[in-house]
């Protein structure tokens, strides 16, 4: 059955997933949701009266129930209970079976075309190892395990800038072998292809940082930029892709340098995820890109610290919901 969105020419509800029972998920999805009440139309996947001890909710049997006018009184609710009641700080390995079913829920519903998007609450991969023999380093190589993807690409995303690192979780000290010629293309291939479908900029602007201090200086401080990041973007541009680069990354992020490009391709971790923080600590967005249906995510952990004080603050939820919703919108419009 088609939801009042779907038959209104808008995108379905967005899936939100529960996360750790035991960090500040719930708190912030309640929070999230009474920011925008009924704005972004959504429902979250998870223990309702858990929820609930933050605000209000209603139970729903189906996404489509998750309406803007529902919305705009509570969170909507599909319930699925918790093993045993969550204490803060504290997590459960007996509840990371429910915690995992409801991202892949979330994804089979946005695969299904019942939601609009994903959009995951943080997890504790350690719990979710020990109580459900969860795989995965985390949620990006979950998601893209569901979707048959070999490759996501991760992106944060801000008012101010959106950045994606080729070489994501390793020692700094393994980035140059891990840098090669075909990770770098399809990185810089699955990102101008997100803004383009999930950002509607139908000719983005890439530009590409160098790996070493001012890209190498023409060899003299490393011959990367020289053998596999200019003969890269080089092909690339063959194929009509706007790219700047390599270019010195102290030089990238300033306001002026900023307005030249749509996206920011950086060589490892930290020389991309330190200028979006710097700009935005709060409403830093992560997306994953290259998936078959929309997910975004907060920027930030469980916060078992602040857990239950009443303390969380739910600025970068509130930022993934909204991105999320414009991409699923961006993308209902590419495909007609």
């Amino acid at each position: 059955m088609s939801s009042d969105a779907e038959r209104a020419g808008a995108p379905p509800p967005l899936a939100l997933t529960c996360g750790d029972p035991a960090g500040i998920c719930a708190e912030i999805a309640v929070g999230a949701w009474s920011r925008l009440r009924g704005a972004s139309p959504m429902f979250l996947i998870g223990d309702a009266d858990h929820a609930a001890a933050h605000g209000p909710v209603h139970r729903i049997e189906a996404p489509g129930e998750a309406t803007a006018e529902l919305c705009a009184h509570a969170l909507p609710v599909l319930h699925r209970p918790l093993a045993v009641p969550p204490l803060p700080g504290r997590p459960a390995p007996e509840n990371a079976p429910m915690v995992v079913a409801a991202i892949e829920e979330a994804v089979a519903l946005s695969r299904a075309g019942r939601a609009g998007g994903v959009v995951t609450c943080p997890i504790n991969k350690k719990a979710l190892y020990d109580g459900a023999g969860f795989a995965f380093p985390g949620h990006t190589e979950f998601l893209a395990a569901l979707a048959g993807v070999a490759r996501p690409v991760m992106m944060l995303a801000g008012p101010q800038l959106r950045v994606v690192p080729v070489t994501i979780h390793i020692a700094l000290s393994a980035v140059p072998a891990a840098l090669t010629p075909a990770l770098l293309e399809e990185t810089i291939r699955v990102t101008r292809a997100g803004l383009i479908e999930d950002f509607a900029l139908p000719s983005p602007r890439i530009a590409v940082t160098g790996l070493n201090p001012h890209a190498g200086e023409g060899g003299a401080m490393g011959r990367e930029e020289i053998e596999v990041i200019a003969p890269a973007l080089e092909r690339l541009r063959a194929e009509g892709f706007d790219l700047a680069g390599p270019l010195p990354a102290d030089t990238m992020f300033h306001e002026r340098a900023r307005a030249r490009y749509d996206a920011a391709v950086c060589m490892y971790h930290d020389q991309a995820l330190i200028p979006i923080k710097a700009l935005d600590f709060d409403r830093g967005v992560n997306v994953t890109l290259g998936l078959p249906f929309v997910r975004t995510s907060p920027d930030h952990g469980t916060a078992y610290d602040i857990a239950g004080q009443g303390l969380a603050d739910p600025t970068s939820l509130v930022e993934a919901i909204r991105l999320a919703a414009s991409m699923a919108a961006a993308r209902m419009r590419a495909r007609g």
